[in-house]
């Protein structure tokens, strides 16, 4: 069948930030956080340590919202003490792969300095950061553990696997062929551990019962999507038969397929993270933004496209017939990193000097030595 080829239009459009509660939160923790690898910045080229960073900030505070909203959904009378939430369980890519890919045969993996540099340790675990990554931070917040670790290649304890682990794996995308490009862990892949996990969990809860319930009440993270279109569509020519918009369209439907499956395990509780502004990303700077390295207006735009399909599709879903009970929550990545990148002096010095290190010439040579896998 033919498919429509469409022009998108390069121009920016995205929302105002709304809350100036995060605004300050932001704030807070961005110059907490970057103060830790300022010094490194020279060093530190990676292409994820940017954007995991100001991802992590934003992922967290939604993620505190919605366990907020969960909560107070499916809370008994005001009389009862409200139930912590027992687990955080994280599906995606390297934003939130706490080590996985150690395990795989691929090229996609940073379990060396100086990756891990201020993880506790200094150890290199296969986080595609300097320290630790969302999954990290937001289990520390909710109470339930201090790291959140990676399901494969890892010796996980008892508390380990009643508390949750994550199944993400840098190089993934909702598109399988994104994460078979690069011999990493499918979405569908993904959810084969988790069912393997749940097996596991049974054993060690003391029953289907008990597992069942730590299932439906945990919380849900799914941060993918990014690569999807800054490699496939973008970078490779295996997806050229869908002009942009259908190939949009391919990939909200399989994100759309992949929630109601988790949702089909037991998950209720699920917030999905949107793409981050990708024209702005080292990679794609590096790739397509010319000899000045500028944001790439196209792919930004592509974001902001997919963006608007995916929050449509997610509140189509959520509390519907298909999903009763569910709780689907959009995480908007791309509105708030876009600012910090646009308007780093209204985050402190700090991330203006982070940000003109990160995209300096002197690292251009660097960063394009990294996996093209890896924004």
């Amino acid at each position: 069948m033919e498919r429509r080829r469409t022009k998108v239009s390069p121009t920016l459009v995205f929302p105002s930030m709304q809350s100036p509660i995060l605004v300050l939160y932001l704030q807070h923790l961005l110059r907490s956080s970057i103060r830790q690898i300022a010094v490194a910045a020279p060093k530190m080229v990676s292409r994820r340590t940017l954007l995991v960073m100001m991802a992590t900030v934003v992922v967290l505070h939604r993620s505190r919202t919605l366990c907020a909203a969960a909560s107070a959904a499916a809370a008994p009378p005001a009389t009862t003490k409200q139930a912590r939430t027992p687990a955080l369980f994280v599906f995606g890519d390297s934003i939130v792969d706490p080590g996985n890919n150690n395990a795989l045969t691929t090229t996609v993996r940073c379990n060396f300095p100086p990756y891990g540099q201020d993880f506790p340790g200094h150890n290199a675990t296969g986080r595609f950061s300097n320290g630790r990554v969302p999954g990290d931070i937001v289990a520390s917040r909710l109470g339930i553990k201090e790291h959140l670790p990676a399901y494969l290649g890892t010796e996980l304890s008892d508390f380990d696997l009643l508390t949750g682990v994550s199944f993400a794996s840098g190089g993934c995308g909702f598109d399988p062929l994104t994460a078979e490009l690069v011999s990493v862990l499918t979405m569908d892949n993904q959810l084969d551990l988790f069912k393997e996990y749940k097996e596991k969990l049974e054993r060690v809860a003391g029953g289907a019962h008990r597992a069942a319930d730590i299932v439906s009440r945990s919380l849900y993270m799914v941060v993918t999507g990014t690569d999807d279109l800054a490699n496939t569509y973008f970078t490779t020519p295996f997806r050229r038969d869908y002009d942009l918009e259908s190939y949009i369209e391919f990939v909200v439907q399989c994100a759309s397929d992949f929630i109601k499956k988790l949702y089909g395990l037991g998950a209720r509780r699920i917030n999905i993270a949107g793409a981050p502004p990708i024209g702005c990303v080292p990679s794609q700077r590096t790739n397509a933004g010319g000899l000045d390295r500028e944001c790439v207006p196209l792919y930004n735009q592509a974001a902001v496209v997919f963006n608007a399909a995916l929050e449509k599709e997610i509140k189509r879903l959520n509390g519907s017939d298909a999903l009763p009970a569910s709780v689907l929550q959009y995480i908007d990545l791309y509105t708030p990193l876009l600012d910090m990148i646009q308007r780093p002096d209204a985050y402190g010095d700090l991330t203006l000097a982070r940000r003109d290190a990160a995209f300096s010439p002197e690292n251009h040579a660097a960063s394009t030595n990294l996996s093209v896998s890896v924004l």
